[in-house]
Order: C-alpha cells, then sequence, then structure tokens
C-alpha cells in the first residue's frame, strides 16, 4: 500500500468556483485513489512554506499528487509545489519545476513556441515587449500567470488597435483585475484541446473541440470565465464539448496531436498536460496555452476525453502515478 498525499491548493470556503474546483478534483483523487488500494493523505499547500515542508517530513509519503493550481490565491506562484518538492527529494505527479514554471508565464510560453516554430497568435505585453506584425488587428487582454480563464470576459476584447493603443488598454486592465496582463491576437475560428497523458510513453487523447451554441453574430466566441464557471449564465449553457469529430476533419486531428507532442516535448512535460488550440479560417492550429497541471475532476475535459478513448479513469490516475515513481 502505498502513502499518498494529495497536495492541493489551500482554498478558502468563501472562495470563487475555479478555486474551490481544486477541492472537488482533491476528493476525486483520494477516492480514486483509494479504490486503487492505496492510502490517501489530503494536505493543503500554503505560503507558509516551512508548515508545509514540516508537515511533508512527518507523513513521509511514498509520492505527492501535486494539485497546486495557485499559491496565496495566485498562480503565479503554482510553481513553488514543485520547487518545494524538489527540495525535499519526495517524487510526485505531474510536470518538474522548470516546466510548471515556463507554462505558467504565458507571454515567456509564447516566446519559447514562437522561437521553436510552432504557431502561437502574436502578443504584446504591458512593458511594451512584443512580438507582432504591426499590423492593427483584435486582442483579447488576459492574466499573465492565471488559468481556469479568470478575468476572461467581454471587457477583454479590444477591437483593431494598434501596438500603443493595446498597451494603454493593459494599463487599465491591471489597475481594473490587479494582474499583470498581457494581449493576444484573437484567432476568429474553431477552438479544440488535447489531452497528453504518460502511459509508457506519452499518448495523445482525442481531440475536444468547444462548440458555442445558438451564439448570437455579435457576440464573442470565447472560452470565458461565465463558460466555464458560472451555471446559469448563458454562456455555460451553450458552450459545450464535442470530441466525435467528422471524417473531413481527420488531418486536422492529426496535426493538432502532432503538435500537441511537440509542444509535451519542448517543454519536458511529464505526467499529463493539455494543450489548448485556435483553428483559423485556413485550418491552420495555433497554440493558445500549455496547461502543465490540467483539471483532473470528473465533469472536466481530460476526464472526457479518457472516456472516450476508453481509458479508465482509476487507470489514467494510476498511470500518472507510476509515471512519478518511475522517474
Amino acid at each position: 500500500m502505498r502513502k499518498i498525499v494529495i497536495l492541493h491548493s489551500e482554498v478558502a470556503q468563501d472562495a470563487a468556483e475555479d478555486e474551490l474546483d481544486c477541492l472537488r478534483q482533491a476528493k476525486t483523487i483520494a477516492e480514486t485513489v483509494t479504490a486503487l488500494g492505496d492510502a490517501p493523505i489530503l494536505l493543503p499547500f500554503v505560503l507558509d512554506l516551512s508548515a508545509t515542508m514540516a508537515k511533508l517530513e512527518m507523513i513521509k509519503p511514498d509520492v505527492v499528487f501535486n494539485l497546486v493550481e495557485t499559491v496565496a490565491a495566485r498562480g503565479a506562484m503554482a510553481y513553488f509545489a514543485p520547487a518545494l518538492l524538489d527540495v525535499l527529494r519526495i517524487p510526485y505527479t505531474g510536470s518538474r519545476t522548470e516546466s510548471m514554471f515556463l507554462t505558467s508565464g504565458k507571454p515567456l510560453t509564447k516566446k519559447i513556441l514562437a522561437a521553436n516554430g510552432i504557431p502561437t497568435p502574436d502578443w504584446i505585453t504591458a512593458d511594451g515587449a512584443h512580438c507582432s506584425s504591426g499590423r492593427p488587428c483584435a486582442y483579447l487582454i488576459k492574466p499573465c500567470w492565471e488559468d481556469a480563464s479568470v478575468g476572461l470576459d467581454e471587457e477583454a476584447f479590444l477591437p483593431a488597435a494598434d501596438a500603443e493603443t493595446v498597451r494603454n488598454a493593459l494599463q487599465l486592465r491591471q489597475k481594473k483585475l490587479g494582474l499583470e496582463c498581457f494581449a493576444e491576437a484573437y484567432i476568429d475560428g474553431r477552438e479544440f484541446n488535447i489531452a497528453l497523458l504518460a502511459a509508457g510513453g506519452v499518448i495523445a487523447l482525442p481531440p475536444a473541440e468547444i462548440l458555442f451554441l445558438n451564439y448570437p453574430p455579435d457576440k464573442l466566441k470565447m472560452l470565458d470565465y461565465r463558460a466555464k464557471w458560472v451555471e446559469d449564465s448563458f454562456e455555460y449553457e451553450n458552450t459545450v464539448r464535442n470530441l466525435k469529430l467528422k471524417p473531413r476533419d481527420a488531418a486536422l486531428a492529426d496535426r493538432l496531436r502532432e503538435t500537441a507532442l511537440a509542444c509535451w516535448r519542448l517543454f519536458g512535460l511529464r505526467g499529463y498536460a493539455r494543450i489548448d488550440f485556435r483553428v483559423d479560417s485556413h485550418g491552420r492550429p495555433w497554440v493558445l496555452e500549455i496547461n502543465a497541471n490540467p483539471c483532473l475532476s470528473p465533469d472536466a475535459g481530460f476526464a472526457a476525453a479518457l472516456e472516450h478513448a476508453g481509458i479508465p479513469y482509476s487507470e489514467a490516475i494510476d498511470n500518472i502515478l507510476n509515471d512519478a515513481l518511475n522517474r
């Protein structure tokens, strides 16, 4: 019987839905680990690193299932968890510290993607750094470090604008959100994601397309915060996941898988991950984001992709744990 610490974000009782979901993940993983015949111990990762280290040293786990998405409610510090586990020399699931850091900071991720020939939309940062054609285009203003579509709503959309206008808008948005932001060129097209799983080697699970149903022509089609977390909203009710692609999309599906696997190799990802895409009107995929610690809730996209691939959820969790232990 393996002793498994399920390390999760410290979440306040009155936290927003995206943060509470981390606790739901932890509970599901604990139940799954128990069914596998192992002993789970849930442990919040607190900003008092000495306290967290002391508890881990006392427990002496065989492996840690790392579900830490935020530290002190900030995604910018999520890599503290693997860094601390590296110091303690405790095996843990998912990607290593360097990979977590590189993929958590979205402008840095995009810089690495572009430098290695993997298409990613143009971007502009608040400090003036940019990778842009220079032609005015529409942008989405996003937090640099946060996941779960935090800070993403229709106010984040900036119609065709030049670089100076974008930087001014960035400054205003940062003040409103209290978060460092960047602007990413908006790709008006289809949205997909590919889940990746270590199972001996790495396998790409079936592509999932996000469908925007009943959206009026003037409404922006994007997977924003309301679409993910606000259950009584129009966006939540009319944004659905489709894993049954049509035969005419077979070549696109192959290209998405190939690009996702290239991202896995480039960033040295481990255990499991998810790559998010937009596909333009010419059928070209653009990488939006690399999530090295994607949601494992039973109703989330990763679990849906597993089911569609015929992989039991418990088998996937066991694969993730074994990947950590076999490193």
